[in-house]
């Protein structure tokens, strides 16, 4: 039996690997300036002539390939460990209010400063926006892991969170009342959410911070497995519990607020794929269930981007109301399914 559930698994984990592949050329591919597959090819080997052509493939396209990826990887890891710590499965960047957050983090190093005539983006740069979404996120994910420990209900602590992400909203409408038009502008377009705006110098900075933030939610995955049977036999098997929800609180949140800084705040894909991963392989080990729900939340998000451009148009829709179509019917799914599906 477990020979064959080892093949079953690695039959489904190479399915689903082609499928990324499959997402990625047609994501390449697809825009408002059409470019074929033999295009793409002779692209890699050789530069066109055409400097434009050359600027949207390999400044535009394949940036914002690369972004999905670790985007998906990022938000889906980070929605899984969130769900572990809280025992909750609907647990996510964006519906505790997480990447709410982050968002004020953000709110506050656009607009926040611009009110006093400081503009903290050109003097810290991208380290400065993804600094501040941490912190935001940060300080969310504590506040919500505090009201967790005398609130036991999943129902009340997901209202908490989203009353939580109701008072970053208000605080960030003050914020847009008293910051200046074009801090305004940066920060309403940053909310619906984008992949197409990192740029190579800052996908090599998101990509440290998503891996390290990755490397962590690995080196603890064995004591999450074993934290899951309860805290005294987590205590007895020698695990530091203290230390291991420290690097949970560590990962998750380099992982939503590094994603949350440059993408925008990309909805439901971290609850959606942990789901959809324990669905399939019916497992609860934490070594499989991170890169397992990391494949998951990569081919959702290509789906995703695929779907904002809006077929015979050039028209471009924001890519949080595709996530959102996508993980909204999944976390509806889980609410009705009515049970415990993080175990």
């Amino acid at each position: 039996m477990a020979k064959l559930t080892k093949h079953y698994n690695f039959f489904i984990i190479t399915i689903l690997i082609i499928i990324i592949l499959v997402l990625s050329i047609i994501d390449i591919l697809n825009g408002s300036v059409k470019i074929s597959f033999n295009d793409a090819i002779n692209l890699l080997i050789n530069k066109s002539d055409n400097n434009s052509l050359n600027t949207i493939f390999f400044d535009i396209r394949i940036p914002r390939i690369i972004t999905a990826i670790l985007s998906g990887i990022a938000l889906s890891i980070s929605g899984l460990l969130m769900q572990t710590l809280f025992r909750n499965p609907l647990a996510g960047p964006y519906v505790l209010g997480i990447s709410s957050g982050a968002g004020l983090g953000v709110a506050l190093s656009v607009m926040g400063f611009s009110a006093f005539g400081l503009n903290f983006i050109e003097v810290a740069g991208s380290g400065g926006s993804i600094l501040a979404a941490c912190l935001g996120s940060g300080f969310f994910m504590f506040l919500i892991f505090v009201i967790s420990l005398k609130i036991k209900d999943v129902m009340t602590l997901l209202v908490a969170g989203m009353l939580l992400g109701s008072a970053a909203s208000a605080i960030i409408n003050l914020f847009q009342f008293v910051s200046s038009e074009q801090s305004l502008k940066l920060f309403v377009i940053w909310t619906m959410g984008s992949l197409s705006n990192t740029t190579w110098q800052q996908l090599a900075l998101m990509s440290c911070t998503i891996l390290i933030g990755v490397l962590i939610s690995i080196f603890i995955a064995y004591p999450l497995n074993v934290w899951l049977l309860g805290d005294d036999n987590a205590k007895s098997s020698g695990i530091n519990i203290n230390k291991i929800r420290n690097l949970l609180f560590i990962s998750a949140t380099l992982l939503a607020g590094s994603v949350t800084a440059f993408c925008g705040p990309l909805a439901f894909i971290g609850i959606a794929a942990p789901h959809i991963a324990r669905l399939i392989f019916k497992t609860s080990n934490h070594k499989l269930l991170i890169p397992l729900s990391a494949i998951i939340g990569v081919i959702m998000l290509l789906i995703a981007d695929i779907l904002t451009q809006l077929p015979f148009t050039n028209f471009l829709i924001p890519i949080n109301t595709t996530t959102s179509l996508l993980g909204v019917p999944i976390v509806l799914w889980i609410v009705l399914k009515g049970k415990k599906m993080w175990i």
